[in-house]
């Protein structure tokens, strides 16, 4: 008779003594989870962190003394394992610090509902359980903290001026968990003159999306922003879907535009989604795609780089080894192979090899 796995060990870190209580509950609910410990501030985690060696730890963004940031950062120096999260943000400021425990090496966050104190917090229960499965899978090889150039270091260089005209290619790229880290490996590594348009879908919250446009933005040579509702796509810019909202690009006289739809109902449990953008690109652009697939839980992106594909468009998927969850990556081969799997530092050359093949007619 086999018997069933043991429950994967979990440290809550939370300075609220009340969520140090209800979110040991929520986590042991299916069993498939232990809470070992729970700790009241970054001190007091790093301590039970070594006497107790958790598989996962839960990490409160926002406590005194030692902060989210700095204990994760400990935590990923010294004594690596997945990190989810928890974020009671809902300011630009607190955005960015939370995409920057991204940055470090987190696997994932889970927005609190209501709070630091947040009493409703069983509402993303579902939510912080998808996370700590994301973090069971963590490859841990493919996980490293960003290197982010230091305050004060001159940016890149950038166009002074898009495209005249509509966009003639396009770049499609798919990202879930791991993928804020990953894009800020790959966006920056487009170059200046890229002659297409790229246009990424992010598993992500709304508020959250913004902030992450910003940071690559402020990193990259290719200017980034969050789409909006009907706006040209041209080439040499970088279109990242809102948060909350599918993204899909359609054909108008005038060129391709930007179609943002919030009231869509989820595709895979996440809107948006990767498979809306991919299948309208497809048919906009044709083979004059390239479609992405970087690291993520699940199969979205799988089905619409097939539709890329079928198009007569090339397809990059992340390879294993640098990939922090391969769900995705594996997905897409499955079902729709790939032109090129390339490791993470990898991805953008190849990419940029694809769209200049493309402009010179010869893909």
């Amino acid at each position: 008779m086999s018997s069933s796995p043991a429950p994967t060990t979990v440290l809550v870190v939370d300075d609220s003594a009340f969520m140090r209580r209800l979110i040991p509950g929520l986590i042991e609910a299916t069993g498939e989870f232990r809470v070992v410990g729970t700790a009241r501030d970054g001190h007091d985690a790093l301590r039970q962190l070594h006497a107790l060696e958790p598989q996962l730890v839960t990490l409160d963004v926002d406590m005194p003394g030692l902060d989210g940031l700095q204990t994760l950062g400990y935590i990923m120096s010294e004594a690596p394992r997945p990190v989810v999260m928890l974020s009671a943000t809902t300011t630009q400021a607190g955005y960015d610090v939370t995409l920057r425990a991204l940055e470090l090496g987190a696997v994932d966050f889970v927005a609190k509902p209501s709070g630091a104190v947040s009493l409703d917090i069983d509402r993303v229960g579902e939510r912080l359980l998808q996370a700590l499965r994301a973090g069971r899978e963590t490859n841990l090889r493919g996980v490293g903290m960003l290197v982010r150039p230091p305050v004060g270091a001159a940016q890149p260089p950038r166009r002074t001026a898009g495209s005249a005209g509509g966009a003639r290619s396009a770049v499609a790229i798919a990202a879930s968990t791991g993928g804020p880290r990953a894009l800020a490996e790959v966006i920056p590594a487009l170059p200046a003159g890229l002659a297409a348009a790229v246009l990424v879908v992010q598993h992500m919250p709304a508020g959250f999306t913004r902030s992450l446009a910003q940071r690559l933005d402020a990193m990259s040579a290719l200017p980034v922003h969050e789409a909006a509702h009907g706006e040209a796509v041209r080439a040499g810019h970088v279109y990242l879907a809102p948060g909350g909202s599918h993204m899909r690009v359609v054909a108008r006289e005038s060129g391709p535009a930007i179609a943002i739809d919030a009231d869509s109902p989820t595709i895979w449990g996440v809107r948006p989604a990767a498979d809306p953008l991919f299948r309208s690109v497809a048919s906009v652009f044709g083979a004059a795609t390239v479609g992405v697939v970087l690291t993520g839980m699940g199969r979205d992106g799988a089905a619409g780089l097939q539709a890329i594909r079928d198009a007569g468009g090339q397809a990059v998927v992340q390879d294993r080894a640098t990939s922090t969850i391969y769900g995705m990556p594996q997905a897409a081969l499955q079902v729709a192979g790939a032109d090129r799997v390339a490791p993470l530092g990898e991805v953008a050359a190849a990419v940029t090899g694809m769209v200049a093949r493309v402009a010179r007619g010869v893909a």
